[in-house]
């Protein structure tokens, strides 16, 4: 099978990059070929509100290069990760006037909510779910604090809806979660066509020997959690040692947490073998997000390596972690709450090796990389199927 990967680049690297990298690594490795076509953010320096603006609902340059290469490479499916605003959804149109079949993995909520987060002040929301127009995200600027460019995003959805876009250009879309498929088909995509496949894990994990310390890992902003984390290292001062591996605006937050407590380390960024060394010799993993996560590579990686979750019981969270099994789920934003739960595994060693091994057979089960390309496989095969069909 021959497979255009298309993907709009981000100035600053995050976890779509990162599951983009991984599946073209995936495919790779299970023999096809894989091509790819990519676009940089970096580029939308220098251009004028009202190109960028054009170029993001409709991109002719972006169209005629997917069609060339569809139609010269004879490529089976154009898988499409980002599009914005570089892209423009055109891709799809391109792809299917060349002959190829559509894959759109949703990374985030930008389908449903301008500002993708379905997080507005702190706060969830669901008011641009389903409304043709999202509105109230323009009024608020949930992109970039702009009006001008919320507007431009969702006039982009808008659009692409009246011309059919989204029900006829795509053959299948790829939500990371049960929880997102919900929340993407209640806004307006068709159900049929959105499948469900977790993010695929980097490697074959180790098996982790466990450890003392609780782990934080990730990028330091207010959608983590992190002010319900130091809290409950406030709240309990039998709790043990809390590692921070990350870096961010908050960053003088957690600095100024680890002065004050001789149990708080921050370790800011770790390179790669050094988060996996420290992940699997953790007794916990704890993922306190205030806002819904897409399906957290960094959980998916503890589990790997054997390391329990303790996490927000919302979203993709409360699909995969399995409460008092793999981990425990706690109320979004009680820190007492998530103090107790930490407090009562770190003081049970036996049920903790116990939950370890639970942790570990899970992920071994469901979220590998072979039961990973099985499943991203099978949506290709659907999409193909449907191109034919139509």
């Amino acid at each position: 099978m021959t497979v255009l990967l298309v993907h709009n680049v981000y100035q600053h690297r995050g976890g779509e990059d990162g599951v983009y990298e991984r599946e073209r690594e995936l495919l790779e490795e299970r023999g096809h070929r894989v091509l790819c076509y990519e676009l940089h953010n970096d580029d939308v320096d220098g251009m004028g509100r009202l190109a960028l603006a054009t170029r993001t609902l409709w991109s002719r340059e972006a169209y005629a290069e997917v069609r060339r290469i569809v139609e010269a490479e004879g490529v089976d499916v154009v898988h499409v990760h980002n599009t914005l605003p570089l892209a423009s959804p055109s891709v799809f149109h391109a792809a299917h006037a060349g002959g190829a079949a559509t894959v759109h993995t949703l990374h985030n909520f930008r389908m449903v909510c301008p500002g993708n987060l379905l997080l507005r002040d702190g706060r969830l929301c669901h008011d641009c779910v389903g409304k043709a127009f999202a509105a109230p995200a323009v009024r608020h600027k949930c992109y970039r604090g702009s009006a001008a460019a919320t507007a431009a995003v969702a006039s982009t959805i808008a659009a692409h809806r009246a011309l059919g876009t989204w029900d006829h250009a795509v053959d299948r879309y790829v939500a990371l979660s049960e929880f997102a498929r919900g929340v993407l088909a209640d806004g307006g995509l068709p159900a049929d066509r959105i499948a469900v496949k977790h993010n695929a894990a980097e490697g074959v994990p180790i098996d982790g020997p466990g450890g003392d310390h609780v782990l934080f890992a990730g990028r330091l902003a207010n959608g983590k959690g992190l002010s319900v984390l130091l809290d409950a290292w406030a709240l309990d001062p039998t709790l043990p040692t809390l590692k921070i591996a990350g870096d961010g605006e908050l960053a003088d937050l957690v600095r100024e947490a680890a002065e004050a407590d001789d149990r708080i380390e921050w370790l800011g960024w770790l390179d790669p073998d050094a988060m996996v060394w420290t992940m699997a010799t953790a007794g916990l993993l704890v993922a306190p997000s205030m806002w819904y996560e897409g399906w957290p590579l960094v959980a998916v990686e503890a589990m790997g390596v054997g390391t329990p979750v303790v996490a927000t019981d919302h979203g993709a969270f409360s699909e995969m972690i399995e409460d008092g099994v793999t981990g425990r789920l706690f109320p979004r934003g009680d820190a007492a709450a998530l103090a107790a739960a930490i407090r009562e595994l770190t003081s049970d060693p036996d049920r903790l090796d116990a939950m370890r091994a639970q942790t570990r057979m899970r992920f071994a089960e469901r979220y590998s990389r072979d039961v990973n390309y099985r499943e991203l496989r099978v949506i290709y095969d659907d999409a193909i199927a449907q191109f034919a069909a139509a």
